[in-house]
């Protein structure tokens, strides 16, 4: 196993054997496939020693290892076609890893989407509620001070973490070293507490914020059937979202991108997919090929104008779009 170094202190350390009889070492068994044993006898020395300067090479540089997806797209191909075919101001790729949790495969991704926002203190970032966003906000993010969180739905009364807005605005706020501004209210209220939330000072600072924050940071969903699990007000079997490919932020849309409606949405507290549009870096962030059908219907329609996926996805995406152009090419 190779040794753990930090620091300059450490590179006396590297240097504990010649870099020639590094790079010998690691010719014999990396290029001329010569096992430990073989190695060790070329050089009159001993297996152990042999398995040292192999981690030394490895270490010091001299043996560089490249582990690599088989038969994969090059990240970058796959970011520079998934902006062209989605019509993206800029896509973000991340290899796939199964097994991995999706907060650690997107967080990456998305802290580069965030810098190059560019915001400043006093700019707003808006989060939404979901699974991707919830994943996100348990992750090292990068520092933007003075930045104004805010969430895009409510959510006080539910059940399930990743629909609980605050909480997942909260905690990216943390994360960030930004400043909450909290939305004290359930997505759907009874119509005599709407009334009166549309009154309430701390609710018009949020939805003022949804009209002039700089970016914001949008989990996308897949249609409704087929998750295993939704905010609570949403009716997942209502012939009302039987169309629904997608929602961002609890706001129901169909493959074209419209916007659904369905039983109490009059009165649902959350920003309304038209005001996404205005946002000049609204981030998606989906993985998955259930997420396909809504992230391209979310693009389509200038819901999200950045994206934030992994290459599996990014390639069904890519593949998906050209499928659509064959169609609808002449006999």
């Amino acid at each position: 196993m190779s040794r753990q170094r930090s620091g300059r202190g450490d590179d006396a350390a590297a240097a504990r054997f010649p870099t020639e009889l590094l790079y010998r070492a690691a010719r014999l068994y990396y290029l001329e496939d010569a096992t430990q044993a073989e190695v060790a006898a070329v050089l009159g020395t001993s297996r152990p020693t042999v398995s040292r300067l192999l981690a030394e090479a490895r270490a010091t540089g001299i043996v560089h290892i490249e582990v690599r997806e088989p038969n994969a797209v090059p990240i970058a191909d796959l970011e520079a076609q998934l902006t062209a075919t989605l019509g993206l101001r800029r896509a973000y790729v991340t290899p796939s890893a199964r097994g991995v949790p999706l907060g650690t495969v997107l967080a990456p991704q998305v802290s580069l989407a965030l810098e190059d926002a560019a915001l400043q203190p006093g700019d707003a970032l808006l989060v939404s509620s979901g699974s991707s966003t919830y994943a996100v906000a348990q992750q090292p993010l990068p520092a933007l001070p003075g930045v104004l969180l805010a969430p895009t739905v409510g959510g006080v009364d539910e059940p399930d973490a990743r629909y609980q807005s605050n909480e997942i605005t909260r905690s990216m706020a943390v994360k960030v070293h930004g400043v909450p501004v909290l939305l004290y209210a359930p997505a759907i209220p009874s119509p005599a507490l709407y009334d009166v939330l549309l009154q309430d000072s701390s609710m018009q600072r949020v939805t003022a914020l949804w009209r002039t924050a700089k970016a914001a940071l949008v989990g996308i969903g897949a249609g409704p059937r087929p998750r295993s699990s939704l905010p609570s007000f949403l009716p997942k079997d209502s012939s009302e979202l039987a169309s629904a490919v997608g929602d961002i932020g609890a706001r129901p849309f169909d493959a074209q991108g419209r916007s659904i409606s369905f039983p109490g949405s009059e009165r649902m507290v959350a920003m309304a997919l038209d005001d996404l549009k205005r946002v000049r870096h609204c981030i998606g962030c989906a993985v998955g090929a259930d997420k396909v059908p809504a992230v391209r219907a979310a693009a389509r329609a200038g819901y999200i104008n950045t994206l934030v996926t992994d290459s599996s996805t990014a390639s069904l995406l890519i593949a998906g779009s050209r499928g659509d152009e064959r169609e609808v090419l002449p006999a």
